[in-house]
């Protein structure tokens, strides 16, 4: 269980080391906050569900899916499938799971109101990509759980999304510039920087779209892909219309945002949700 845990983390640090350095190298967008504001409460509200995921559910999801595979549990158990091809379905399903929590999140105006942390940063970077309410979290947790056991996904399947997940979050909000025709390509096989931050635009029809955090073949099968934000990725604003203020970015106001002010015309389905007029 230990050995789960130590190869997670490692994967993590080597990827937020990367992705730190390439920031600083190489910048796609100015950022409107100084780091010195937004890194203590993005990087503490990381530290704070990293714990409240290992205190209450520890190795849990892990033991579960060796569970599974023992008992022969789920989907995937159900068929007698090569043990490679088990792992990569494991991956993918799992993938589409989280986009589905991902979709639900935002059309659920209660799971709408613990999302609005993540939404809520004025600006985009890696650090973004760990910025989660620690309820939506362990929601979340909860729902993998349930997945692991229904698909009956292996311990290497459960164990691979983990660390993809992880690295692709930090990946797909990064702060960072690629050349476009190479983001033309990666856009098929993962989600990219540029895909992902019209998600983030303070526009409501362009923050109900490009759903997906690993791959990026959900938003094109199911209808939610947006190539660009309106007004360009130069353009376009970062976060939420009715949290705009820097007072609002301190870890304490983070955690109490769910519970504070309005859900505004976000929720998938709420009148205004699908507009793409600028504001």
């Amino acid at each position: 269980m230990s050995g789960e845990f130590g190869i997670r983390l490692g994967a993590f640090l080597a990827v937020f080391l990367l992705m730190a350095a390439w920031e600083r190298a190489a910048a796609r967008r100015t950022l409107l906050l100084a780091r010195t504001l937004r890194w203590p409460a993005n990087l503490g509200i990381l530290a704070l569900d990293t714990a409240l995921v290992r205190l209450i559910f520890s190795a849990a999801p892990y033991a579960l899916a060796l569970r599974a595979q023992g008992a022969g549990w789920g989907l995937l158990n159900a068929y007698p499938l090569p043990g490679w091809l088990k792992v990569a379905l494991g991956v993918i399903l799992l993938d589409l799971v989280i986009y589905l929590q991902h979709v639900m999140f935002h059309a659920v105006p209660a799971f709408w109101r613990l999302h609005m942390m993540h939404h809520a940063d004025l600006d985009f970077d890696f650090t973004t990509g760990g910025r989660f309410h620690p309820i939506e979290i362990l929601l979340s947790m909860g729902i993998k759980m349930g997945a692991v056991a229904a698909l009956g996904a292996p311990p290497l399947a459960f164990l691979l999304f983990e660390v993809l997940l992880n690295a692709t979050s930090m990946f797909n909000h990064g702060n960072v510039s690629l050349p476009p025709a190479l983001d033309r390509v990666l856009r098929f096989v993962v989600v990219t920087p540029d895909m992902h931050r019209v998600h983030h635009s303070v526009v409501p029809g362009e923050t109900n779209s490009n759903f997906g955090f690993n791959l990026p073949w959900w938003d094109r099968i199911l209808g939610t892909y947006r190539d660009r934000p309106a007004a360009g990725h130069d353009g376009m604003t970062i976060g939420l219309a009715q949290f705009q203020e820097e007072r609002r970015q301190t870890l304490p106001w983070l955690l109490l945002l769910p519970f504070r002010g309005g859900a505004g015309r976000y929720p998938v389905g709420r009148r205004g949700s699908r507009e793409t007029e600028s504001r």
